[in-house]
């Protein structure tokens, strides 16, 4: 290409060589007129090795790997509610409809019955604007029939998150609560996991951006200056029962947390084998929440899952199907 005379002048001129722009193959051999590629120098082939090298390729396979501090475990507790979790223990069962006998959980946490009239409701997650609201509707009805009507939240978060969120309530009063980290309850009454038009929608943005009560950032950052979520288990507690008074803390590394909250009720979860450790603390945002009433023979008066995220049903029309209005 830049083999005429005068080229390889004016290229000298400059300060070039004549094979500064030769763009042939490095073992070509340019003295041919059609050159022909020349077999690599045994130099460079002699010590290649044939097979992998072990110990050396077994770092760089190491090296790829994500470092310890990228991993789930390492995210703020605030980032981790809205992974995706692990499933439930148990399949998720069809959602009970009106006339339907109460659904039995694998561990016989919610019993019905025996002329008890109980509306039990599934709290998204502690620090959920929209599970805040409805928590507060079902603790005044509670309040106002504290001898005639059972009242019942279940929460799928951590039994130290869920007493820092009520904590921030004001407290449980008469309503009794069940942790269910693994969600093994939700799922025996046909609650699963949203999709992302349940969460995403545009009706549930425009309602999360006018609701103040979001309480998520404040229940995370006690967990994490305290340590208590450190040392807790995933696990299911049963209801709580007794009247306390005062408010009480989240004990770390305790085998059963019972822990009493206002004038009602207290916390109970127990501890049982580690599952995915911080993961589940502060529940998740894609877990569907639902109420239900049940009369006093143990079939459903009224409820269902909860249309979106956002859908705060009218635990009111609930008490009426109940005899109590």
């Amino acid at each position: 290409m830049f083999s005429g005379l005068a080229t390889k002048v004016a290229m000298k001129k400059m300060g070039l060589s004549s094979d500064s722009f030769n763009i042939q193959m490095p073992w070509a051999d340019s003295s041919s007129p059609t050159p022909e590629p020349r077999k690599p120098s045994k130099k460079l082939t002699k010590n290649a090795p044939l097979s992998p090298v072990p110990g050396l390729d077994d770092a760089d396979d190491k090296s790829k790997a994500w470092p310890a501090w990228m991993s789930v475990k390492s995210l703020p507790l605030t980032v981790q509610p809205w992974l995706t979790p692990v499933p439930p223990p148990i399949a998720v069962a069809a959602t009970p409809k009106v006339g339907d006998m109460a659904p039995l959980d694998r561990d016989r946490e919610l019993t019905f019955g025996g002329g008890k009239r109980v509306i039990v409701v599934f709290l998204r997650c502690v620090g959920c604007a929209f599970a805040q609201k409805t928590f507060l509707q079902l603790r005044a009805l509670a309040t106002q029939h504290p001898t005639n009507l059972t009242c019942i939240a279940v929460s799928h978060s951590s039994a130290p998150a869920t007493q820092k969120w009520l904590d921030l309530l004001g407290g449980a009063w008469n309503v009794q609560i069940i942790i269910d980290e693994d969600r093994a309850v939700y799922a025996a009454w046909g609650l699963g996991l949203g999709s992302v038009w349940y969460v995403f929608n545009p009706t549930s943005q425009v309602a999360g951006f006018k609701e103040k009560g979001w309480l998520g950032a404040s229940v995370a950052g006690s967990l994490q200056r305290s340590g208590v979520w450190r040392a807790g288990g995933t696990g299911t507690g049963g209801m709580g029962g007794g009247s306390g008074s005062g408010s009480g803390s989240a004990q770390a590394g305790m085998r059963a947390a019972n822990i009493s909250t206002g004038n009602g009720a207290g916390v109970v979860g127990s501890d049982l084998p580690a599952g995915e450790g911080p993961a589940t603390v502060m529940g998740n945002k894609w877990q569907e929440s639902g109420c239900w009433a049940v009369d006093g023979k143990g079939k459903v008066a009224w409820g269902g899952k909860a249309a979106r995220a956002d859908d705060v049903m009218d635990l009111e029309a609930g008490a009426k199907a109940l005899g109590l209005y």
